[in-house]
């Protein structure tokens, strides 16, 4: 069944996110044997946006199941093709290879039921032009790569297991592996909410507030024994009182600045002076400030947790 209407969002938002990893590999990269990503100019860590939507996505979809409206589109084993199907049943269409109906009105009535049904497809939009076409969908809620805020070291541990796979492996005692980590980083995200393409997916605030709860709890339900110990730490959120947005972006994510604590001293990431420091080790190693001081009229900042 897909979600009762309601009003979509009027305000566009951005938030700033801070999580860390600790003794793990948040977003191993399958081109380098999952090494945890880096930027291999500066060894920054990396997190992609698709890894992250993940863990939303999977929230959501363990903690709503099939309630009405909070299915999940891009759900592990799912036949997008079958999911499109649905649409085109409930409706009482018959679909045309790679088309939508030619009527305008059934077309936006097809694409119409997927963002009504799917989560995901309300928040993050879905190109659904398939063989069984239901349209595509601009999604409100984009969220760039993650990075650390400082350089990480990647360290390769190596792990034996007392087990073989093989037959011809029976006399051995044990087999060799290995595993990546990151002691300790703490990474920092950016994230836009559209309230345009919200009147166009759906999003409305139940959306919203789920959203915020997702992100916060992500991360207690991707525990794996790869990731250590991950954990959403801040959540900054700036509301603009219009739909097109009362401040640049940019401008406003310059206002959440992060520092070192070094003795009774904060130095802001990036200082020289830091490099004759011991690494970070915990979040409470960090302080992270928010520039409240003449705010651009039209803006509220907030943290949902």
């Amino acid at each position: 069944m897909s979600k009762p209407e309601i009003d979509p969002i009027q305000n566009r938002y951005e938030f700033v996110l801070y999580f860390d990893v600790k003794d793990g590999n948040p977003n191993g990269d399958p081109d380098a044997g999952a090494m945890p990503r880096q930027d291999p100019e500066t060894m920054h860590g990396l997190v992609s946006d698709v890894a992250l939507k993940r863990k939303i996505r999977n929230f959501v979809g363990e903690n709503c199941g099939e309630d009405d409206g909070f299915s999940i589109y891009q759900s592990q084993g799912t036949v997008l093709n079958e999911a499109h199907a649905r649409a085109y049943e409930a409706l009482g269409e018959k679909p045309k290879p790679a088309k939508l109906p030619e009527k305008a009105d059934k077309a936006a009535a097809i694409t119409r039921w997927m963002c009504d049904t799917f989560f995901d497809i309300r928040a993050f939009g879905a190109v659904m032009t398939n063989e069984v076409n239901a349209g595509s969908v601009r999604g409100p809620v984009q969220i760039n790569f993650a990075r650390s805020v400082e350089p990480v070291m990647p360290i390769n541990i190596g792990i034996t297991r007392g087990t073989v796979t093989n037959e011809k492996d029976r006399e051995k005692q044990r087999t060799m592996g290995s595993k990546f980590i990151i002691p300790y980083g703490l990474y920092r995200v950016h994230g836009y909410i559209n309230a345009n393409c919200a009147k166009k997916s759906g999003f409305d605030d139940d959306d919203l507030q789920l959203l915020w709860v997702a992100i916060r709890d992500m991360f207690d339900f991707d525990r794996a024994a790869t990731r250590g110990e991950m954990a959403a730490r801040r959540l900054i959120v700036f509301k603009h009182q219009s739909a097109l947005g009362n401040a640049q972006a940019h401008k406003l994510f310059d206002r959440v600045t992060t520092q070192r604590r070094s003795g009774e001293d904060l130095i802001e990431v990036g200082d020289p002076r830091l490099d004759n420091q011991p690494p970070a080790r915990a979040f409470k190693d960090y302080d992270i400030d928010v520039d409240l001081d003449d705010l651009p009229k039209g803006i509220e900042v907030f943290e949902p947790f």
